[in-house]
């Protein structure tokens, strides 16, 4: 108050709005060190090549194996340049329901049998591989049953036969087999998020329970169980079934092995764990072998289908009957490691 004495002898200080505090120095800004940073980029790349190790030994411990379908035999063909599988879509229903199975269009068939098979050869040089439909219902010889459709040697004898029937009667060495049954291919399709195949003519069949417009279009795992099933559609519906699996099974492992499907971990782990639970490989082939295939099929293989002309008696009903000059050179072809020829493509 004016007018009263100030206790203390210290001077009086003038009053200070708070913009009149005095002005700070400028910031210090923390500085990343260049080594600091591949320090933490490294450590990044360890953490996941460590998880890639653990993904790869985990997926190798998750195949099954089945014995004695490779087993040697006497007069078996000898092991020959490049890698060749048989791949093998069965009709197994097996893992599933009854209702799964009306809304699939599958059927109650018991037991189980082929319902597509292909020759994969992977060369040793830098040629694109092979891929070959070998039609279910060709006549061919097994051993021991005598002349029949080359579905009947997996009904009858399992892989150990079929394995055996395919390598007698194209002269080529089985080095690796896989087969899917129903349940896994629709679980491997839904895995990676659908495939986009490319329609080539409307598709109207309840026996595979589908129905799709021509074009362009994502399909979902029923709809490609149905696709690669059904025998709608061209003047020769084997032999378009056939072109479908092949196309189908170009864009599965295309998509699997896409950077948005492996980079991803809420895709490439369910993607990891159906596919492992889907195939059954033979008892010698591991995680490796599987990489390989993968890289095969997304090289964009060479497709055709075995050559056929004609149709012939045999296991009571019409087989088709392979043209044998040009189907001699295809598998002479594989065997040697060599390109197949341009017009036994165009054959077949």
């Amino acid at each position: 108050m004016y007018g009263k004495e100030r206790s203390g002898s210290s001077p009086v200080r003038p009053l200070r709005s708070p913009s009149d505090k005095e002005p700070r120095g400028p910031r210090k800004r923390v500085r990343v060190r260049g080594k600091t940073i591949l320090m933490i980029i490294a450590g990044l790349l360890v953490v996941l090549l460590v998880a890639a190790v653990g993904l790869f030994f985990w997926i190798d411990s998750r195949l099954g194996g089945i014995d004695a379908a490779l087993e040697d035999y006497e007069g078996r063909p000898a092991d020959t340049p490049g890698t060749n599988w048989l791949l093998v879509g069965s009709d197994s229903r097996k893992g599933l329901s009854a209702n799964q199975r009306k809304k699939l269009a599958t059927g109650r068939s018991a037991g189980q049998r082929t319902d597509s098979m292909m020759l994969l050869h992977i060369p040793e040089g830098s040629d694109k591989p092979t891929l070959v439909s070998l039609p279910r219902d060709s006549a061919v010889t097994i051993p021991g049953k005598g002349r029949d459709k080359l579905n009947a040697a997996y009904a009858a004898g399992g892989p150990k036969l079929l394995v055996r029937t395919i390598e007698t009667v194209t002269g080529v060495h089985v080095d690796n087999y896989m087969e899917i049954g129903f349940a896994g291919f629709v679980d491997i399709v839904d895995a990676v998020g659908g495939v986009e195949i490319n329609v080539r003519a409307d598709v109207d069949d309840p026996k595979a329970g589908l129905k799709l417009k021509k074009g362009t279009q994502m399909l979902n795992g029923s709809q490609a169980l149905g696709y690669v099933r059904t025998r709608k559609g061209g003047a020769l519906p084997d032999f378009e079934r056939t072109k479908r699996q092949r196309q189908f099974l170009g864009a599965v492992v295309k998509k699997a092995a896409s950077p948005g499907v492996l980079i991803n971990p809420f895709t490439s782990i369910p993607l990891a764990m159906s596919a492992t639970d889907a195939v059954a490989v033979d008892s010698s082939t591991g995680a490796f072998d599987m990489l390989s295939l993968g890289l095969a099929m997304g090289d964009s293989p060479v497709t055709t289908v075995v050559p056929f002309g004609g149709n012939e008696i045999a296991g009571g009903g019409t087989a088709v009957k392979w043209d044998r000059v040009k189907a001699l050179a295809l598998f002479d072809a594989l065997k040697n490691d060599k390109p197949v020829p341009k017009e036994i493509i165009d054959a077949g």
